[in-house]
């Protein structure tokens, strides 16, 4: 590095002494003004080089670094958002599962309850159909027997009647009640 001032030096000394005297024509042409443009092109880029390479590289280089790192934590931290968001999704879908199970199991323990209702009541409704039907078939049957002795009697007394207007005398109602139970069983023993 040392070399690389001392021919700096070197060069910039001579080229001074040359690069203040252009006479006549375009001093760019002129061989004799060489020396002195080169060397002010070489400090020229060489002062660029430097600031370039000093201020404005570490710049940038700083900046692209934190830019990466940004980015780097942005993704890590999206990465993790995104197991967060995996992970609720996953209990979500347990908790609806276990809520559709919960649901269905108190559907089918309502359906059985409301079966066994439904079954228990039929078969109240069943006995007490039964109860009304032989209420009824008791009702009938004693309808039945008093319905025959009130038949009977009124056939007595209206048979007792027609035997006195025809024949004229009073009849004998026993022998006319024995009569009439007589034909009224034959004709109950047809019926049943």
């Amino acid at each position: 590095m040392k070399n690389f001032y001392l021919i700096l030096n070197f060069l910039f000394i001579v080229g001074t002494k040359q690069a203040f005297g252009a006479e006549e024509g375009m001093p760019q042409l002129n061989p004799e003004f060489w020396t002195a443009q080169i060397f002010w092109l070489i400090l020229i880029f060489f002062s660029l080089y430097i600031i370039n390479w000093k201020i404005f590289l570490p710049k940038i280089t700083n900046s692209i670094e934190n830019r990466k790192s940004r980015i780097i934590n942005d993704l890590s931290e999206a990465e993790k958002l995104k197991q967060n968001a995996e992970k609720k999704l996953i209990e979500y879908n347990k908790i609806i599962n276990d809520a559709k199970k919960e649901a269905i199991k108190i559907i089918n323990e309502n359906k059985k309850n409301l079966i066994n209702d439904i079954e228990n009541k039929k078969k109240k409704f069943s006995e007490e159909i039964e109860k009304e039907i032989s209420d009824a078939e008791k009702e009938i049957k004693t309808l039945k027997k008093t319905s025959v002795l009130k038949i009977n009697k009124i056939a007595e007394e209206i048979s007792s009647e027609i035997v006195k207007q025809v024949i004229g005398a009073d009849v004998n109602m026993s022998s006319v009640a024995a009569i009439i139970d007589d034909v009224s069983k034959k004709k109950m023993e047809k019926l049943l």
